[in-house]
């Protein structure tokens, strides 16, 4: 996820200098896909922390938080929910957040 001010102007720009697609758009974030994969960007005007912009995407977040924190790891935020699922920011051992998504309430 990459915050930008103007859903618009950062459409335009990831598509003119870096050849991705509109894939949807809502009020807050548009998905840009990425040429040749399922991949893509979800540029948004969220409020989101800025250093938390790749996001690996699992079968539960909320469960991957739990078993995360059971393993004694930190749990950076605990999960919130986004408008395909729910989202959590965890921590490696090494200081790294590991941002990790589920897409339970379905695809855009």
């Amino acid at each position: 996820m990459i915050r930008v001010d103007d859903l618009d102007a950062g459409s335009r720009f990831y598509a003119e200098r870096l050849g991705l697609r509109e894939l949807w758009r809502d009020e807050s974030s548009v998905g840009m896909g990425l040429a040749e994969t399922d991949a893509e960007v979800v540029l948004h005007t969220m409020d989101l922390p800025p250093e938390h912009a790749v996001h690996y995407l699992v079968d539960d977040a909320r469960a991957a938080a739990a078993s995360w924190r059971d393993a004694g790891l930190e749990v950076r935020s605990e999960p919130f929910e986004i408008a395909v699922g729910w989202c959590a920011i965890l921590a490696d051992p090494f200081g790294n957040a590991v941002c990790v998504l589920d897409l339970s309430k379905g695809t855009r």
